[in-house]
């Protein structure tokens, strides 16, 4: 399937209701099952990632697992079966048995777990004989994802000991980490962090009500929309300026672009200001999910750049770096690895493909990422539309809402 988006007539004046966080639902549920499954959860996502994780849930005994491609269900599940009586048996898509889990499930072992390996070394499926925890001290790579280390802390506290993290190397995505802390917090439990080092006691969730934050990280798309449009007023209800995720800041990234972010008491909203950079250059290794909104929306606002802290792209949905040149390319722009984990773009153009259609890879946030191509160029197309499903299931409802045009080709 291929969608064609075309372009608004005018300028951008909507009001959109983004979906609730997975990443936070994600973490909720978890927690809410090691808690015995008694809190009020409210708003949560509506996605692949957060349905299949509900899913799993419902099964009786959960023996036979299989979630798709979300590899957040993997990481946190992987862990959370560890510790639950039975046995069982994880699995996913074919990307998914693809992507590695080495690093965790060597962790989940020193812990005490018994886990082997279905197929290939290092990777899913995974052969779990849950049971009670020992637990005590482990060190783990931290520089690689931070989903391994979020799926350890949740699963700390109804270990025997507890847990000790020695976190080793550089750490990515450390405010998935901090997430995960306050959200363990939110539900009673203690969690310190000093240094390199997270120590979590053998202690008690508590169940509660608890309403999930809109996502920050969807918010993005709208970002780059004002900034690629000729005008825009952008109102985004129920994100807050105290949030724990991450992605929020998104709203400093986007200043050198040209956008302004208001808070309005009950969200944001977003104006286009005009003022942009020649040259931006960030370190993304704390927002790798942000990577593949900034390099397209530099490139289509002429904006040099130089990202770098990008290395865990290449474990995600797809090798996002690839895809990005490999994407950018068929729209006219030059980008290049310059190192392991930097992309940059020094104005390099070459001649577009006379009517591209943008590969998704089984990746939502290519996708979302190039469909407000068509801002400048005045139509994109875009294959396997359905991906945006992982993550923003109303994404094209929404794209018209917004007064582009989605056809089906």
């Amino acid at each position: 399937m291929i969608y064609k988006i075309t372009s608004p007539a005018g300028g951008i004046d909507c009001r959109i209701e983004l979906p609730a966080s997975k990443s936070i639902s994600n973490r909720a549920i978890v927690i809410d099952h090691l808690c015995g499954g008694r809190s009020a959860i409210a708003n949560v996502a509506k996605c692949d990632d957060t349905d299949v994780m509900i899913a799993a849930f419902g099964q009786e005994g959960m023996s036979r697992v299989d979630i798709g491609a979300a590899g957040t269900s993997m990481r946190f599940l992987t862990a959370f079966l560890s510790q639950m009586e039975g046995r069982h048996h994880i699995t996913g898509s074919e990307r998914m048995k693809k992507r590695p889990i080495k690093i965790l499930v060597d962790a989940l072992r020193a812990a005490g777990a018994d886990i082997e390996y279905a197929g290939e070394e290092g990777f899913p499926p995974l052969c779990i004989t849950g049971h009670a925890l020992a637990g005590g001290r482990v060190s783990i790579d931290s520089g690689v994802s931070s989903q391994y280390i979020s799926a350890l802390m949740m699963v700390a506290p109804v270990m025997e000991q507890g847990l000790q993290i020695e976190l080793q190397g550089r750490l990515v995505s450390q405010p998935y980490i901090l997430m995960t802390a306050q959200l363990m917090q939110e539900f009673g439990a203690r969690v310190s962090i000093e240094g390199n080092v997270i120590s979590i006691e053998p202690q008690k969730y508590s169940p509660r009500s608890f309403t999930v934050e809109n996502d920050w990280s969807a918010a993005s798309y709208w970002y780059q929309t004002a900034a690629l449009s000729g005008s825009a007023r952008i109102e985004l209800p129920h994100l807050f300026e105290k949030s724990c995720q991450g992605d929020q800041r998104v709203k400093d990234l986007f200043v050198p672009l040209g956008v302004g972010t208001s808070f309005t008491g009950n969200g944001i909203e977003l104006v286009k200001t005009g003022q942009r950079v020649e040259y931006y250059e960030q370190n993304l290794v704390e927002q790798p999910d942000l990577a593949q909104t900034i390099v397209v929306t530099c490139c289509l606002l002429g904006v040099k750049f130089k990202l770098t802290g990008l290395g865990n792209l290449k474990i995600k949905e797809t090798d996002r770096i690839a895809a990005l040149i490999n994407e950018c390319r068929k729209t006219g722009y030059v980008i290049t690895e310059t190192e392991e984990g930097t992309l940059e773009w020094d104005g390099q153009t070459t001649a577009p493909d006379e009517s591209p259609v943008i590969k998704t890879y089984e990746d939502h946030r290519m996708a979302m990422a190039f469909a407000p191509v068509c801002l400048k160029r005045g139509e994109i197309r875009i294959e396997d539309p359905h991906v945006v499903s992982k993550s923003y299931p109303l994404y094209w409802d929404n794209l018209s809402q917004a007064g582009f045009t989605v056809e089906q080709e």
